[in-house]
């Protein structure tokens, strides 16, 4: 169960905070779970965590593969390991031992990468990853989710504590828009239908889905009724719910902080290709490397907004209509 926050409500948090105080939950409960950081406690406020349970928080330091490697040596003792790091050191870094040590191996091991996307704003290309994602979706069994605020945040965190996978979760750090209030619960593979329309179908996720809600408020002052899905798990994808609604409303767009080549409108196109084409918008990064910026301005450069939705929307209508 959700509740939707009011639409432009602002929250003064930090979103990194929801994942701490999901983890002293987690860790209260369950005296396995570990937590690894990689020289990166500051910036997100693990030191919470080390001072709370100083024995089962370490840093690892600057050496991500490392990090990687302890974990799945803890998760083959039985342990539940969460590593962090930042998300292009967590995905193109340790690729290679996410994929044998723990995806291979069939040892759990959830990986955290922070500041994805144009939520690096300032750290710049270096720091913004628009494909980490997409790497996680190669391997085989993983799961990969990116939530939108807190609430989801705190939520999907608790939930991957079970999952008996490698998993993979996207950590906005610092700002967010809150889309849903504090206490909601979500299912991993299991997408919210926000909105129901008849026209189109906007699937978006992480801070996409705020800006996929504006776009629906404007788009019905046109006249124009859309649903709204917040995939926040792109792997497993809930192909039933993305399905149901393209069958409904006759074409899509998807909306991500990501490259769409790879990512979660690559798995829509996939999903549709195969089982209902219908004519399909995507809106993300088209194969761009990052730069430094302030958020905003750089959703604007990317073509992130809800203005850039609202004109998928119209273009996959015109398409479906011809």
């Amino acid at each position: 169960m959700y509740t939707l926050a009011a639409l432009n409500k602002t929250d003064t948090r930090q979103n990194c905070d929801a994942y701490q105080d999901a983890m002293i939950s987690l860790m209260k409960e369950n005296h396995g779970i570990v937590h690894i950081d990689c020289d990166l406690m500051n910036c997100i406020h693990t030191e919470r965590l080390k001072n709370a349970f100083p024995d089962r928080v370490f840093n690892a330091g600057i050496a991500e593969e490392n990090a990687m490697g302890a974990a799945c040596g803890m998760a083959a003792a039985g342990l539940v390991p969460f590593v962090h790091t930042f998300g292009v050191f967590a995905s193109r870094r340790i690729l290679d031992q996410a994929y044998l040590s723990s995806g291979l191996s069939r040892l759990p091991v959830h990986v955290i990468g922070s500041d994805p996307g144009i939520t690096a704003a300032f750290n710049g290309a270096t720091h913004m990853t628009f494909e980490d994602c997409g790497i996680y979706m190669t391997i085989p069994n993983a799961v990969v989710v990116d939530p939108a605020d807190y609430a989801q945040t705190f939520a999907l965190t608790k939930k991957l504590a079970d999952v008996p996978e490698l998993s993979y979760m996207r950590l906005i750090r610092r700002t967010f828009k809150p889309v849903y209030e504090d206490g909601s619960d979500f299912e991993i593979g299991k997408g919210v239908l926000l909105k129901q329309g008849t026209d189109a179908v906007i699937i978006a996720s992480g801070i996409m889905v705020c800006n996929a809600l504006e776009a629906q408020a404007k788009l019905q002052g046109e006249g124009i009724s859309v649903s709204v899905i917040d995939m926040h798990t792109w792997k497993p994808l809930d192909e039933e719910l993305v399905l149901r609604e393209a069958v409904r409303t006759g074409c899509a767009v998807t909306a991500e902080n990501h490259q769409i080549d790879c990512g979660l409108g690559s798995a829509v196109a996939n999903l549709l290709i195969g089982k209902y084409p219908v004519p399909l918008e995507r809106i993300g990064n088209h194969c761009r490397y990052g730069k430094a910026g302030p958020q905003d301005l750089l959703e604007k450069d990317y073509q992130m907004t809800a203005d850039d939705i609202i004109a998928a929307v119209h273009k996959a209508i015109v398409r479906k209509q011809g």
